[in-house]
């Protein structure tokens, strides 16, 4: 029996009469769902040596922009006319497989080995892998040379931990006409993958590999105290401002340091700032550099009877170095650590913070309800910014929140 959450009921209530094929596909063909506003030339290079090689297993790709994207693959699969392959955020894995709505994608040994560390448990839960990642971020630390300058502190030198940190926005702020710390708390996403960086530079976690939830434990409220007490010394109103929002304040010159991925590293080089990048620094409790490791990955969906097909596509489809061509075009984090990576890393020396923390990094957890988690930590983190919670309080209601979403 399908155990329908709310976010499938809702896909449901939404569904159009729309579904009923996806793009141009025929009946022999594999259909793919890509979220953006066009294919990417390499993947069109890659869906058409695919093609050329199988004949009678083309695959005919649909692009849904990213805001309808997540929504049009449930409700096709929901209303049983699921598109045979598609890319989604990993974190709705586990949803869809207790849905009964996808197959898992067995992998070799070799194969998981061949990515970088924790990579392929970002799309695994009891024991079964099911995605093929294709595409990854992590997070580092940016920071305005020249806010420090003006600071009076040492533009060369970073903060290391949380606490350098706090001191560091507090001196920004108090002694220059900008905001010493970027902080993310929008009702949005990237909220929880804000809080999550706190969580991972501190050896927290959220829910561990049993389908335990330990959200509420002295790593992850030394994580929350800490965001807690960098509010003073962030952007006026951060409950007003997502990621991106923050990561403009920063272009402008008007906060000193914020947690970010590579992306902003094409942006900041059209500016005059002068800036760096480090690991994001690190609570009392870590053991290393540590960062989220956020995957979006390819889903084979049950039903189509070519699922068998779809899995091999998508192998072929994100094949090593495929997969680093398209990454280094758009600034993302490379899967794997491939040879390439030492010459990208020799070539371009800050994406050796990137790839550093992973180590120690952590997946977006995964939840039967994702949307439940992630409206209960923004909460959680809403609560405690606009101070209308304390730090244990908001962690311990959080926590038992998180239980009917495991």
């Amino acid at each position: 029996m399908r155990k329908t959450t709310s976010l499938l009921l809702a896909s449901v209530v939404a569904m159009s009469s729309s579904t009923a094929l996806v793009g141009m596909a025929l009946a022999d063909d594999i259909s793919f769902i890509l979220c953006g506003d066009a294919v990417d030339a390499k993947h069109q290079q890659y869906i058409n040596d695919w093609n050329a090689a199988n004949p009678d297993d083309k695959v005919v790709p649909e692009v849904v922009g990213w805001g309808q994207c997540q929504d049009k693959v449930t409700t096709l699969a929901v209303a049983g006319t699921p598109v045979d392959i598609a890319y989604v955020g990993s974190r709705t894995l586990k949803q869809f497989a207790l849905n009964d709505l996808i197959v898992p994608v067995p992998m070799t040994d070799e194969e998981r080995a061949s990515y970088y560390n924790f990579v392929p448990e970002t799309v695994t839960f009891d024991g079964t892998q099911w995605g093929i990642p294709v595409a990854f971020t992590t997070k580092a630390l940016i920071w305005n040379k020249g806010l420090f300058e003006a600071a009076g502190l040492d533009p060369e030198s970073p903060p290391t931990t949380w606490a350098e940190q706090q001191e560091y926005a507090k001196t920004i702020k108090e002694k220059t006409d900008a905001d010493g710390f970027g902080l993310v708390a929008k009702t949005f996403d990237g909220t929880v993958h804000w809080f999550l960086h706190w969580v991972y530079t501190n050896g927290g976690s959220v829910i561990d590999a049993d389908g335990n939830i330990t959200l509420d434990s002295p790593q992850n409220l030394e994580a929350l105290t800490a965001l807690k007490d960098i509010v003073p010394y962030s952007e006026e109103g951060p409950t007003a401002y997502e990621q991106n929002e923050v990561r403009a304040m920063f272009l402008d010159g008007t906060i000193g340091m914020m947690h970010i991925g590579a992306g902003i590293v094409p942006l900041i080089k059209e500016t005059d700032i002068k800036w760096g990048l480090a690991t994001l620094p690190l609570g009392p409790d870590a053991k290393g550099p540590g960062t989220l490791l956020i995957t979006d990955s390819l889903a084979v969906f049950k039903g189509t009877g070519k699922e068998d097909k779809a899995i091999e596509f998508g192998k072929f489809f994100t094949a090593p170095d495929r997969q680093f061509a398209y990454e280094t075009q758009f600034g993302l984090t490379p899967l794997r650590p491939l040879p390439q990576v030492d010459e990208l890393v020799a070539a371009n020396d800050y994406w050796k913070v990137f790839i550093d923390s992973i180590e120690y990094g952590g997946p977006e957890p995964l939840f039967t309800d994702y949307i439940g988690f992630q409206n209960t930590i923004i909460d959680m983190v809403q609560s405690v910014v606009t101070g209308q919670a304390e730090p244990a309080a908001a962690l311990t209601k959080a926590a038992g929140e998180l239980e009917q979403y495991k």
